[in-house]
């Protein structure tokens, strides 16, 4: 991916990756975003879902969506998607860090209009989230549909940024007999819990039960 002046990372640069492996693989491990934008002359940020398909991301939301009424205009937006993969505790203060994984795309989002775009672009948000789930529920009707705006990203200008390892201390730290190491931290799909409404005999579904495996 060609690096420019908004994603040429500048603090610490060796942790900085521009290859669409790895950013695809960060996008794809996660499914909620941080989206950065100028709003009647102030800076918002809001978190939604998205689906990545090839070099694009979709998101979806109410057709009287602040964000999404505003993003279509086509004004300049940063996405950002973050993985804490650790606590790094130093001998120092000043070298306390986080072992992490990040993503920034910068762009505009297109409105998706045409209907067949629309319905693969919501089965690929809801494959991001759990795949296969859209082919067990019922699928959106007319007056959803209606309801429900669907913006495009085109993943053109990204940059990843990542910090793994053991803290990095002043050479004359090293014999302070203080404790120094990475706190890991991970993300676990715990059991699910049915719908209180379920009725009976309806089994869990395959989607969520590979999700279990997967996660």
């Amino acid at each position: 991916m060609k690096v420019t002046k908004k994603t040429k990372v500048k603090r610490s640069p060796k942790r900085g990756f521009y290859d669409k492996k790895t950013i695809y693989k960060i996008l794809d491990n996660h499914f909620v975003c941080q989206i950065a934008f100028v709003y009647e002359g102030y800076p918002v940020v809001i978190p939604t879902i998205y689906g990545r398909d090839n070099d694009n991301l979709y998101m979806h939301g109410a057709t009287v969506s602040r964000m999404l009424l505003e993003l279509e205009k086509g004004v300049p937006i940063s996405i950002n998607i973050t993985q804490t993969d650790g606590i790094v505790l130093a001998r120092s203060a000043f070298h306390h860090s986080l072992n992490y994984q990040s993503v920034t795309i910068f762009g505009e989002a297109t409105l998706v209009i045409g209907e067949n775009e629309r319905l693969k672009a919501l089965k690929i948000i809801s494959d991001q989230i759990i795949p296969n789930r859209w082919d067990e529920v019922r699928l959106p009707n007319e007056k959803e549909l209606k309801a429900t705006k669907i913006l495009k990203i085109p993943i053109i200008e990204a940059s990843a940024k990542i910090r793994q390892g053991p803290p990095s201390d002043e050479k004359e730290d090293y014999n302070l007999p203080i404790w120094a190491g990475v706190i890991p931290i991970t993300s676990i799909i715990q059991n699910p819990i049915s719908d209180p409404k379920l009725k009976e005999g309806i089994p869990i579904p395959e989607s969520v039960k590979e999700l279990r495996k997967k996660r």
